[in-house]
């Protein structure tokens, strides 16, 4: 394996979590790439109910392999500094977490999301999920006060406060958006730093237009209750 840590970062104990489902023909370089990228971090691919060879794949590189549930929890007890979330399928080139790392090693955020958007990158989507993104784009800013782009991101990386925060209470169905609104309600910093990143390389999205009205509805709700609940403060025994 090859790779140098980004300044700053070369002493953090870092878990790499990649979710996937049905990606057996990514996941294996997914994994090699984050061990160059990254070396020394431990990377845990989360298996969502896959048919296909993807645990084996992932194992054979050289990943721990879970299944869902995830408890943010397991990464806080066993002592990482910092967890960072890469799509399996091959859209988030790990060559570019070293930067959202660099950003928590410095103190500059708590929650470091990979943006697609706050910069012209060329990334395409669809109308559809254009429209999403800036619904939730909009709604979460405004309840944060935060101006944020990209709130469905999945290339997300939490220091050691944002990870027993999720310890205690994290959201399991779609969280990237109501993460973000926990971290902000518990005092967390949040902050984005541009990323380019890929089309799906291969395989199909689990999310069909049936299942992301379903999202639109279910997240919008989830968000707004969890701004109006109690979030647990890092600082908490």
């Amino acid at each position: 394996m090859t790779g140098t840590p980004a300044a700053g970062t070369a002493g953090l104990q870092v878990a790499v979590v990649v979710p996937a489902y049905n990606e057996q023909a990514t996941v294996a370089e997914i994994v090699r790439r984050i061990h160059g990228a990254m070396p020394g971090a431990t990377t845990l691919v989360i298996d969502d109910g896959s048919s296909d060879r993807t645990a084996a794949e992932a194992r054979a590189a050289g990943a721990r392999v879970g299944c869902l549930p995830f408890n943010a929890g397991i990464a806080y007890e066993e002592g990482f500094d910092a967890a960072v979330q890469v799509d399996g399928d091959g859209q988030h080139p790990p060559e570019q977490v070293p930067a959202l790392l660099e950003v928590v090693a410095d103190g500059g955020a708590n929650y470091v999301i990979g943006s697609r958007f706050a910069e012209r990158t060329g990334y395409r989507a669809s109308l559809a999920r254009r429209g999403g993104i800036a619904v939730f784009a909009g709604l979460v800013s405004r309840l944060v006060r935060q101006p944020l782009t990209d709130t469905t991101s999945g290339l997300r990386v939490v220091d050691r406060r944002a990870l027993r925060v999720f310890a205690a209470h994290y959201p399991y169905d779609y969280p990237e958006v109501e993460a973000i609104v926990m971290a902000r309600r518990a005092g967390l910093t949040v902050c984005e730093v541009p990323v380019h990143m890929n089309a799906r390389e291969a395989g199909r999205s689990s999310i069909t237009p049936l299942r992301s009205a379903y999202y639109m509805v279910k997240v919008s709700l989830a968000v707004l209750v969890q701004f109006m609940g109690r979030t647990p403060s890092p600082d908490e025994p």
